[in-house]
């Protein structure tokens, strides 16, 4: 290769870049290539969701500093590179009907302006491939959501001089191929359901199911499987390092590494935009642009 693979992963808030894409990450920086996380926002308005860490009185004053630091030690586990766009974290809003968003958040950004913010990390970083999220953030959380349409504004944008002007946004470039995130995937979950069922062991995928069945969720196009089995353990200890957001003992890791390895050893994703040719099913994010780095 004459040039050095680069991807980037834009996410809402720290810990997404661990429970999405993290087994991802670490292996393509296993490899040689530069990967680097944009976190649009510091999770300041996140809920501490791990049950050991409620209620403690320093973590709820100092949420902000707690996360960067979060963040800082799971960076440090993948081995990424890790930038912050900035902006102000929405919350999840909750209620029939729901409140409005508080003022100067993250989603109610002018989208071409925040989008201005990460086509100057774009154009310094040079990424041939970005992932995000899909239009609908993968659940309803307004800053994902926020965070997809950023980011598909930003990969056109790179490339527009007369939209965000050179002197001010850096020399244009143009990223070759975007991807959404699709490892909450029905087919991954029914696969890992089955699996613990017919060991004899308990799953903790069975509301998770009956809610696609509830929800009539629409179904998403696979389109690449990456193969990062031998990186799951690092993914699990990046995302316990996000420890307020995080509780060891819940849901996420009553899977043995066994079962997950074995029935199910990749991560997904949905191409969403590409400027190389490429055959589908894919198992690599660079699928098209190795060739011709």
């Amino acid at each position: 290769m004459t040039e050095q693979l680069r991807l980037m992963a834009v996410h809402a808030h720290p810990d997404d870049e661990s429970s999405k894409g993290a087994a991802t990450m670490a292996k393509y920086v296993s490899e040689g290539v530069d990967v680097l996380v944009v976190t649009c926002t510091g999770g300041e308005r996140g809920s501490i969701l791990n049950p050991k860490l409620q209620g403690d009185r320093y973590i709820e004053e100092n949420i902000h500093e707690v996360r960067r630091k979060e963040m800082d030690e799971a960076r440090e586990i993948l081995g990424v590179k890790q930038e912050w766009l900035g902006f102000v974290d929405s919350g999840l809003p909750e209620g029939d009907p729901l409140p409005p968003l508080p003022e100067g958040c993250f989603a109610l950004e002018d989208i071409d302006k925040a989008a201005g913010e990460l086509v100057r990390k774009i154009r310094a970083f040079r990424p041939q491939v970005i992932t995000t999220y899909d239009e609908n953030g993968g659940y309803p959380h307004p800053d994902h959501i926020m965070t997809h349409k950023i980011t598909m504004v930003a990969f056109g944008g790179a490339t527009d001089a007369e939209k965000y002007p050179e002197q001010e946004f850096g020399p244009v470039w143009q990223p070759l191929k975007v991807y959404y995130n699709q490892g909450f995937n029905r087919p991954r979950t029914q696969a890992l359901h089955d699996a613990l069922l017919s060991r004899g062991l308990e799953s903790p995928y069975g509301e998770w199911l009956q809610r696609w069945t509830e929800f009539e969720r629409t179904e998403r196009t696979l389109t690449t499987h990456v193969p990062c089995a031998d990186f799951f353990e690092t993914r699990d200890k990046a995302l316990i390092a996000h420890r307020t957001q995080i509780d060891p003992d819940g849901g996420w890791f009553r899977v043995p590494m066994e079962i997950q390895k074995s029935v199910w050893p990749t991560e997904e994703y949905e191409l969403a935009k590409s400027l190389v040719d490429t055959s589908l099913p894919e198992d690599d994010l660079f699928a098209g642009i190795r060739d011709n780095a």
